[in-house]
């Protein structure tokens, strides 16, 4: 069975509601390939191992989170390790679309919301506020852990190690808030909502000093490991509502 790429396109549009969010890069169609497709890659990132594994798998769509063009980066030449992704993709009439903020946030297939599925929270509501849209997820534990619990559950969650920035590693948590990746700072939204916890990908020094001061507990998985369950869970709603052949490359990225 084949889809046109604007079928696949207007999909992934009314799905993800991309046209309600102001992203750092274009959500949607990056890179334009052949019309009709058979078959779909996924991955994490657009880069040259996903695009070799996508060739590999001779498909027709790469559909990954991170994609290639983004705006605190501005113009750039098709030269070194960016030509190196780019000319595969246009070479092979791959497709490729990213979609970004739009996972992160989606409430049932997102990134921090198939973590928070995982962490079995209930009362899950939108989260984060990036030019006033959501980026997350925040919710109730069904059980409450202790902060250290919480943080060992969610590295084998993850399949990764998690820092944990916390004012007692033994009190016990009943709400937290999840934004995956990048999303350092945001454990100040999480203080502001009174919550007891806060899930992101990365951490920095003064961030690992400000939160449990702050009386939030951090919790940091890894940018690429907190990020990988919502192109999952997109591939399984394509699959669903196309029949096409599709699959998921892995990275073994420890950032």
């Amino acid at each position: 069975m084949s889809i046109s790429r604007n079928q696949l396109i207007q999909f992934y549009s009314t799905l993800l509601k991309t046209q309600d969010f102001q992203d750092y890069g274009p959500n949607g169609l990056q890179i334009e390939g052949t019309h009709e497709i058979k078959k779909i890659a996924f991955a994490v990132s657009a880069t040259v191992e996903s695009i070799s594994q996508a060739i590999n798998f001779q498909a027709d769509a790469l559909v990954v989170h991170h994609g290639l063009f983004w705006s605190f980066h501005g113009p750039r030449t098709l030269t070194g390790p960016f030509a190196k992704r780019i000319f595969p993709l246009v070479q092979n009439k791959i497709n490729l679309l990213g979609y970004h903020l739009p996972l992160d946030a989606h409430v049932t297939i997102g990134n921090a919301a198939e973590i928070g599925q995982r962490l079995s929270l209930k009362n899950i509501e939108p989260f984060g506020n990036y030019k006033n849209c959501p980026t997350g997820i925040k919710g109730q534990l069904n059980n409450h852990l202790t902060a250290q619990q919480l943080a060992d559950d969610l590295a084998r969650i993850l399949n990764h190690s998690v820092i944990l920035a916390s004012p007692s590693t033994s009190a016990v948590l009943r709400s937290i808030g999840i934004i995956t990746g990048g999303a350092n700072s945001d454990w100040k939204l999480a203080a502001e909502q009174g919550l007891d916890g806060y899930i992101t990908g990365e951490i920095s020094e003064h961030d690992w000093h400000e939160s449990q001061e702050s009386g939030i507990h951090m919790f940091a998985g890894g940018h690429h490991a907190t990020e990988q369950f919502g192109i999952q869970a997109l591939l399984e709603k394509t699959q669903r509502e196309f029949e096409v052949e599709c699959m998921f490359f892995n990275s073994q990225n420890p950032a």
